[in-house]
């Protein structure tokens, strides 16, 4: 059975271009984004990789660390992050797994327990490890996203999505299509209407089982 949201992340012991940690040690108390891609050097993952770099702000305004994997080693990682840091404009101060024995890959069900790297190997062999994982200070799983080789990755829908899991953590209220921060958020059905006037203040019934109210941040 792979990993699924809510379980707690594997507490593995990484090496990284940044020295080794266990996982959970490095998230501490804070909101983490593990961001998975097939190799080093590839195109598409470098302008993703340049993405997270430029928005080094945003993750530290939402309390949030990010760490990248790669089935490729420390070496790899750390003259790609030239290229990285070329193409962007911007630090790529965020570590990278080096995960050549593919253990965080398998452990997070990116790869089947039977997948090996080949000699000579090309993206394609690893084309799954290509995964978003949204961890919450609990150390579990809150989301994933997998994408095809050939999309790269929305990061503006990854801070939109880490802002609606920050917003509803251990509160009763969910956010609807599209939401961004501001905007209404949708009463928990385990509130009644009268618990709901009362925590949230005014409610707007547009259905029996559709209240909203005003996001108390």
């Amino acid at each position: 059975m792979g990993l699924r949201i809510n379980d707690t992340i594997p507490n593995l012991t990484v090496e990284t271009d940044q020295g080794s940690f266990a996982l959970h040690d490095w998230i501490g108390d804070s909101w983490a984004i593990l961001f998975s891609h097939p190799k080093d050097f590839t195109p598409v993952c470098t302008t993703e990789f340049g993405a997270v770099a430029q928005l080094a702000e945003e993750w530290a305004k939402r309390g949030t660390k990010v760490i990248g994997i790669s089935v490729d080693g420390v070496e790899e990682h750390t003259k790609w992050k030239a290229d990285i840091e070329s193409f962007a404009g911007a630090k790529a101060g965020f570590p990278i797994i080096a995960d050549t024995d593919l253990a965080v890959a398998k452990a997070f069900d990116m790869l089947p327990a039977e997948a090996y790297l080949p000699d000579g190997r090309t993206p394609a062999d690893t084309a799954t490890v290509r995964s978003v994982f949204i961890v919450a200070p609990n150390k579990k799983l809150q989301l994933t996203m997998t994408y095809p080789m050939s999309v790269g990755r929305n990061f503006a829908e990854v801070l939109r999505a880490l802002d609606g899991l920050q917003a509803t953590y251990g509160v009763p209220i969910a956010t609807p299509a599209n939401w961004q921060v501001g905007q209404d958020v949708i009463v928990a059905l385990s509130l009644n209407d009268d618990q709901a006037r009362e925590k949230f203040g005014e409610i707007d019934i547009k259905l029996p089982y559709l209240r909203t109210a005003k996001h108390k941040a």
